[in-house]
Protein backbone atom coordinates (compact mmCIF):
# COMPACT_ATOMS: atom_id res chain seq x y z
CA UNK A 1 0.00 0.00 0.00
CA UNK A 2 0.94 3.60 -0.68
CA UNK A 3 2.19 6.22 1.64
CA UNK A 4 0.19 9.38 2.21
CA UNK A 5 3.35 11.35 1.02
CA UNK A 6 3.87 8.87 -1.99
CA UNK A 7 0.16 9.08 -3.39
CA UNK A 8 0.65 13.18 -2.87
CA UNK A 9 3.60 12.91 -4.95
CA UNK A 10 1.79 11.42 -7.60
CA UNK A 11 -0.79 13.50 -7.33
CA UNK A 12 1.00 16.36 -7.80
CA UNK A 13 3.16 14.50 -11.02
CA UNK A 14 -0.70 13.79 -12.42
CA UNK A 15 -1.12 17.29 -12.01
CA UNK A 16 1.64 18.77 -13.72
CA UNK A 17 1.01 16.32 -16.14
CA UNK A 18 -2.39 17.00 -16.49
CA UNK A 19 -2.05 20.88 -16.74
CA UNK A 20 0.95 20.71 -20.07
CA UNK A 21 -1.40 18.52 -21.59
CA UNK A 22 -4.33 21.38 -21.22
CA UNK A 23 -1.85 23.83 -22.11
CA UNK A 24 -0.86 22.16 -25.23
CA UNK A 25 -4.30 21.66 -26.34
CA UNK A 26 -4.90 25.08 -25.73
CA UNK A 27 -1.39 26.65 -28.06
CA UNK A 28 -2.92 23.74 -30.81
CA UNK A 29 -6.02 25.34 -31.13
CA UNK A 30 -5.00 28.69 -30.80
CA UNK A 31 -2.29 28.19 -33.35
CA UNK A 32 -5.44 26.07 -35.64
CA UNK A 33 -7.30 29.30 -35.28
CA UNK A 34 -4.83 30.97 -36.43
CA UNK A 35 -4.14 29.21 -39.61
CA UNK A 36 -8.00 29.32 -40.28
CA UNK A 37 -8.24 32.86 -39.73
CA UNK A 38 -4.69 33.22 -42.32
CA UNK A 39 -6.50 30.83 -45.04
CA UNK A 40 -9.96 33.27 -44.68
CA UNK A 41 -7.91 36.18 -45.12
CA UNK A 42 -5.93 34.64 -47.95
CA UNK A 43 -8.89 33.62 -49.90
CA UNK A 44 -10.93 36.69 -49.27
CA UNK A 45 -13.96 34.56 -48.24
CA UNK A 46 -15.65 33.70 -45.59
CA UNK A 47 -17.47 30.57 -45.74
CA UNK A 48 -19.98 29.09 -42.78
CA UNK A 49 -17.79 26.23 -42.47
CA UNK A 50 -15.06 28.43 -42.00
CA UNK A 51 -17.52 29.96 -39.21
CA UNK A 52 -18.51 27.17 -37.22
CA UNK A 53 -14.81 25.93 -37.64
CA UNK A 54 -13.81 28.79 -35.76
CA UNK A 55 -16.59 28.19 -33.27
CA UNK A 56 -14.96 24.53 -32.64
CA UNK A 57 -12.20 26.30 -31.57
CA UNK A 58 -13.53 28.80 -29.00
CA UNK A 59 -15.40 26.19 -27.74
CA UNK A 60 -12.40 23.86 -27.16
CA UNK A 61 -10.86 27.00 -25.77
CA UNK A 62 -13.80 27.69 -23.53
CA UNK A 63 -13.70 23.62 -22.39
CA UNK A 64 -9.80 23.92 -21.71
CA UNK A 65 -10.31 27.21 -19.40
CA UNK A 66 -13.05 25.60 -17.23
CA UNK A 67 -11.26 22.81 -16.38
CA UNK A 68 -8.65 25.20 -15.27
CA UNK A 69 -11.20 27.05 -13.50
CA UNK A 70 -13.35 24.23 -11.86
CA UNK A 71 -11.11 21.21 -12.46
CA UNK A 72 -13.87 19.63 -13.63
CA UNK A 73 -15.16 19.07 -17.35
CA UNK A 74 -19.16 19.32 -17.75
CA UNK A 75 -19.88 16.35 -20.23
CA UNK A 76 -22.34 18.60 -22.11
CA UNK A 77 -19.22 20.81 -23.66
CA UNK A 78 -18.00 17.30 -25.31
CA UNK A 79 -21.34 17.24 -26.66
CA UNK A 80 -21.83 21.14 -27.83
CA UNK A 81 -18.45 20.47 -29.71
CA UNK A 82 -19.66 16.99 -31.56
CA UNK A 83 -22.86 18.41 -32.62
CA UNK A 84 -21.33 21.64 -34.47
CA UNK A 85 -19.30 19.07 -36.09
CA UNK A 86 -21.44 17.17 -37.54
CA UNK A 87 -23.64 20.32 -38.33
CA UNK A 88 -20.17 21.22 -40.29
CA UNK A 89 -19.94 17.89 -41.67
CA UNK A 90 -23.02 18.26 -43.35
CA UNK A 91 -22.66 21.60 -44.10
CA UNK A 92 -19.18 20.81 -46.08
CA UNK A 93 -20.08 17.72 -47.51
CA UNK A 94 -23.55 18.05 -48.25
CA UNK A 95 -23.24 18.01 -52.47
CA UNK A 96 -21.26 14.09 -51.87
CA UNK A 97 -23.43 12.92 -48.88
CA UNK A 98 -26.04 10.62 -50.74
CA UNK A 99 -29.62 10.27 -48.52
CA UNK A 100 -28.63 7.62 -45.79
CA UNK A 101 -25.70 9.46 -44.82
CA UNK A 102 -27.28 12.29 -44.50
CA UNK A 103 -29.96 10.78 -42.42
CA UNK A 104 -27.63 9.38 -40.28
CA UNK A 105 -25.44 12.27 -39.18
CA UNK A 106 -28.85 14.22 -38.72
CA UNK A 107 -30.64 11.60 -36.47
CA UNK A 108 -26.60 11.40 -34.76
CA UNK A 109 -27.17 15.37 -33.89
CA UNK A 110 -30.56 14.58 -32.52
CA UNK A 111 -29.47 11.81 -30.38
CA UNK A 112 -26.66 14.17 -29.16
CA UNK A 113 -29.21 16.91 -28.36
CA UNK A 114 -31.70 14.31 -26.38
CA UNK A 115 -28.28 13.03 -24.07
CA UNK A 116 -27.63 16.82 -23.61
CA UNK A 117 -31.35 17.32 -22.75
CA UNK A 118 -31.32 14.30 -20.79
CA UNK A 119 -27.92 14.96 -18.71
CA UNK A 120 -29.27 18.34 -17.95
CA UNK A 121 -32.44 16.85 -16.64
CA UNK A 122 -30.28 14.86 -14.46
CA UNK A 123 -28.23 17.26 -13.68
CA UNK A 124 -31.02 19.79 -12.21
CA UNK A 125 -33.16 16.72 -10.84
CA UNK A 126 -30.28 15.05 -9.18
CA UNK A 127 -27.90 17.47 -8.39
CA UNK A 128 -24.07 16.70 -7.25
CA UNK A 129 -23.59 17.23 -3.51
CA UNK A 130 -21.39 20.06 -4.34
CA UNK A 131 -24.02 22.26 -6.04
CA UNK A 132 -26.70 21.69 -3.38
CA UNK A 133 -23.92 23.46 -0.85
CA UNK A 134 -23.07 25.94 -3.32
CA UNK A 135 -26.78 26.67 -3.58
CA UNK A 136 -27.03 27.04 0.28
CA UNK A 137 -24.32 29.06 0.48
CA UNK A 138 -25.47 31.95 -2.50
CA UNK A 139 -28.78 31.27 -0.75
CA UNK A 140 -27.61 32.53 2.21
CA UNK A 141 -25.47 35.15 1.11
CA UNK A 142 -28.90 36.82 -0.95
CA UNK A 143 -30.70 36.63 2.52
CA UNK A 144 -28.41 38.16 5.00
CA UNK A 145 -27.85 41.19 1.86
CA UNK A 146 -31.60 41.41 1.95
CA UNK A 147 -31.50 41.99 5.95
CA UNK A 148 -29.13 44.46 5.51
Amino acid sequence: MLSPRTTGYSRRILYFFEGMGLIVIALATIFAGYQETMLMVNNARVTLADLLLMFLYLEILTMVGLYFESGKLPVRFPLYIAMVAMARYVIVDIKEMDNIRLLGVSASIVLVAVAVLVIRYGHVRYPYLEDLEELVDSTSKETDKLRD
